[in-house]
C-alpha cells in the first residue's frame, strides 16, 4: 500500500492562546479607551446601536457589538475583472499581489531620475502591471500632476480603467473627487456592484480615530454596493507603541472598530481588513518597514484568518532608492513571508524612496521575486510515483538520470526559470564583457513598457471618460 502527501512550507506566528489574548486586549481598548468619531454621519450610525456608549465624540464599543459584526461580515468576496470574468476570491486562503500606491514621482527605468508623476506615467505603468503575470490587480499608482487641479483622481481612475481589465483598488487623494470617480467608472462600465472589479481603499487615523473623510467615503462606497478595504497605517514609536505587541493589539482594535462601522452602515457588507505597520526613526524622521513590521503583518493576517475576514497587508515597498540591494532584500522578505503565511492581498508593490516615487524596475524585479516565492510555497508531491524507486534501482550506483523517463517527462517544468535573468556560466559571463544584472533589469523594464499594449476598448473609454470629466 502506498500513500501520498504534499510537502508544503508554511509559517505560523501566533498560537491559539495568543490569538485569544490579542483579541481580548483589543476588546478592552474598544470598551475602555474607545474610538474618536469625527463624522456626524458615522456618529449617528453608532448612536442607533445599543452596543455603544458615547461621550462627546468618543464611542466605546462593547464586546457584544464586535461579535455581532464578526458574525455578519462575509468571509469571502468574489472579485471580477472589468469584463465580468471571475478574477479571484478575497478570503479564500490564497495571496494576490498588486502594484501602487499614490506616488508623487516617477523614477525613470533607465536613468533612475525622478520626475513628477504624470498622466502618461499612470497609463504606461498600468499597462505594464496588466502584462506582468505575478500581479492580480492594479492599485492607484500615483497622483497625477499634469491635469487641472481638482481632477487628478478622475484622470487617474480613467487611465487605470482604460489601460487594464484587471481588478482595481482606488485611493483618492481628494475626497471631493471620490463620488465623481465612482460616477465616472459607472458611466464607462455600468453597474459596479453586480460583479465588482473596483475596490475603494480607506485609512483611519492611528491612534484610535475614524476620521470624517474615511467614514463618509466608506458610507458612500458601501451604500453603492462596493466591497471596501479598511487598512490602518502605523509609525511604531510615534503613532503606536514602540513594542510589537502593543502595535499589533492597537491596530487590531482599530480594525475591529472599522468592521463594526461597516456592518452598521449595512449588515453583511463586504470588507477587507489589514494593517501597514512601519517603524519611525526619530533621528532621520523617516518611516520604514523592517523584519519586525513584516512579522506584525503576518500576525495581523492570522488574526483576520481567525475572524474569517479577508485580509490585505504590507507590500515591502519604500525601502531603497529604486531597484537596489536594500529594496531587493525587503521585497524578498515581504513576498516570501506573505506566500507562506495567511496574507490575502499585497496591493502596493513598486514604491521607492520612502514610497514617494514609483519604480517600474522594482515592479519588474518584484514580479520575478513573487513568481519564485509562489513556486517555493507551492511545495511538491511525495508519493511512490514521484520518488521512483524502480527507476532509481534500474539506474543504480554511478548511473545518471539525464535520459530517464521521469527526466524526459518533467525537465521542462521541474524547476523555476526566470524570464528576467539568464543562466550563464562564468566563461560566458566573461565573454559577454561581464554584464551586470541591473542592466538586464533596466533593459527588460524599458522593453516591457514599450511593448505593453492597452486593451482593445482603450480608445473608446478614454474618449468617453474625457467627455464625462469635461462636463463636471
Amino acid at each position: 500500500m502506498t500513500t501520498s502527501s504534499f510537502v508544503q512550507p508554511r509559517i505560523t506566528t501566533l498560537n491559539p492562546e495568543q490569538i485569544e489574548q490579542i483579541h481580548n486586549y483589543s476588546l478592552e481598548i474598544l470598551f475602555k479607551v474607545g474610538i474618536r468619531i469625527d463624522s456626524p454621519k458615522a456618529m449617528e450610525l453608532f448612536s442607533k446601536s445599543d452596543g455603544v456608549r458615547i461621550k462627546e465624540n468618543r464611542v466605546f464599543i462593547s464586546p457584544e457589538l464586535v461579535n455581532w459584526a464578526l458574525n455578519n461580515v462575509p468571509s469571502e468576496i468574489n472579485i471580477f475583472d472589468r469584463n465580468g470574468r471571475p478574477a479571484f476570491t478575497a478570503g479564500d486562503g490564497q495571496v494576490r499581489f498588486g502594484v501602487g500606491v499614490t506616488n508623487l514621482f516617477y523614477q525613470d527605468p533607465k536613468t533612475d531620475k525622478l520626475a513628477g508623476f504624470t498622466r502618461e506615467h499612470m497609463a504606461s505603468s498600468t499597462r505594464l502591471t496588466h502584462n506582468l503575470k505575478a500581479y492580480d490587480l492594479v492599485s492607484t499608482i500615483g497622483i497625477i500632476s499634469d491635469v487641472p487641479n481638482g481632477k487628478e483622481d478622475l484622470f487617474g481612475v480613467l487611465e487605470m480603467v482604460s489601460n487594464s481589465t484587471k481588478p482595481l483598488i482606488i485611493l483618492n487623494s481628494d475626497e471631493n473627487q471620490f463620488n465623481k470617480s465612482l460616477d465616472l467608472v459607472e458611466y464607462l462600465h455600468g453597474n459596479l456592484s453586480e460583479k465588482p472589479f473596483l475596490v475603494p481603499y480607506f485609512n483611519p487615523v492611528t491612534p484610535l480615530i475614524i476620521n470624517r473623510e474615511t467614514s463618509d467615503k466608506m458610507i458612500t462606497a458601501i451604500q453603492r454596493g462596493l466591497p471596501v478595504i479598511y487598512s490602518n497605517y502605523s509609525m511604531i514609536g510615534a503613532t503606536t507603541p514602540i513594542t510589537s505587541a502593543g502595535t499589533l493589539t492597537l491596530l487590531n482594535a482599530e480594525l475591529l472598530a472599522g468592521l463594526v462601522l461597516s456592518q452598521l452602515i449595512r449588515q453583511g457588507s463586504a470588507i477587507i481588513l489589514g494593517s501597514l505597520p512601519a517603524f519611525f526613526d526619530m533621528k532621520s524622521m523617516t518611516d520604514f518597514y523592517d523584519p519586525h513590521t513584516i512579522l506584525i503583518n503576518a500576525a495581523c493576517a492570522e488574526m483576520m484568518a481567525h475572524y474569517h475576514v479577508p485580509h490585505a497587508g504590507t507590500s515591502g515597498s519604500g525601502l531603497g532608492w529604486g531597484a537596489d540591494l536594500p529594496a531587493a532584500g525587503m521585497h524578498w522578505l515581504n513576498h516570501i513571508t506573505n506566500c507562506l503565511g495567511k496574507t490575502g492581498l499585497v496591493p502596493f508593490v513598486g514604491g521607492s524612496l520612502g514610497s514617494k516615487a514609483f519604480s517600474p524596475t522594482s515592479v519588474v524585479y518584484a514580479n520575478d521575486i513573487i513568481l519564485q516565492a509562489k513556486y517555493f510555497s507551492s511545495g511538491f508531491l511525495l508519493d511512490a510515483d514521484s520518488v521512483g524507486l524502480d527507476e532509481i534501482a534500474q539506474i543504480g550506483p554511478g548511473g545518471n538520470f539525464l535520459t530517464a523517463k521521469s527526466t524526459r517527462k518533467h525537465f521542462r517544468t521541474a524547476y523555476y526559470t526566470s524570464e528576467l535573468f539568464p543562466r550563464i556560466s562564468l566563461e560566458k559571463w566573461e565573454q559577454q564583457g561581464q554584464p551586470q544584472a541591473i542592466d538586464y533589469l533596466k533593459d527588460e523594464t524599458v522593453r516591457l513598457i514599450s511593448n505593453a499594449k492597452p486593451p482593445i476598448d482603450h480608445g473608446r473609454l478614454i474618449s468617453a471618460g474625457e467627455e464625462f470629466i469635461s462636463r463636471l
